[in-house]
C-alpha cells in the first residue's frame, strides 16, 4: 500500500483507546495492527472513514483472519460502522486497508472492552 502525507495518533488505555488517521493520498492494500496488550479480548470497535474522492474500505479482522465487519467509504461523506472483534493472542487488534484512488482521507478507531 502506498500512503502519502499519512500522520496518525494513537492514544490507547488499559483495554482500548483510539487510533486516528489522515491522508493526502492512498492506493493499494495493507493488513495493520493496533498493539493493545489485552490478549484474546473481545473488543466493541467503532470504525469511521472518509475521503473527497475515490474509495477507502476498512475491514475488521478476527484472530483467525476471518472479516467481522467492513465499513466502506462514500465521497466527502463520513461512514461509521460497529461491532465485536477479538484481539488476538497477542493483543493485537488486526485491519485491512483497501485504497483506490482514495484522497483527502481519514479514518478513525475507537476501541472498548
Amino acid at each position: 500500500m502506498l500512503i502519502s502525507g499519512e500522520t496518525t495518533t494513537i492514544d490507547l488505555v488499559a483495554g482500548g483507546g483510539n487510533l486516528s488517521t489522515t491522508f493526502v493520498s492512498a492506493e493499494g492494500e495493507a493488513e495493520r495492527v493496533l498493539e493493545l496488550d489485552q490478549p484474546a479480548l473481545e473488543l466493541q470497535v467503532i470504525a469511521m472513514v472518509e475521503v473527497a474522492s475515490g474509495d477507502l474500505e476498512l475491514a475488521l479482522l478476527q484472530p483467525d483472519g476471518a472479516v467481522a465487519f467492513v465499513v466502506a467509504s462514500r465521497p466527502d461523506t463520513q461512514v461509521t460502522r460497529s461491532g465485536w472483534v477479538r484481539a488476538d493472542a497477542a493483543g493485537r487488534l488486526r485491519y485491512r486497508l483497501s485504497a483506490r484512488g482514495a484522497r483527502d482521507g481519514a479514518f478513525q478507531l475507537f476501541v472498548a472492552p
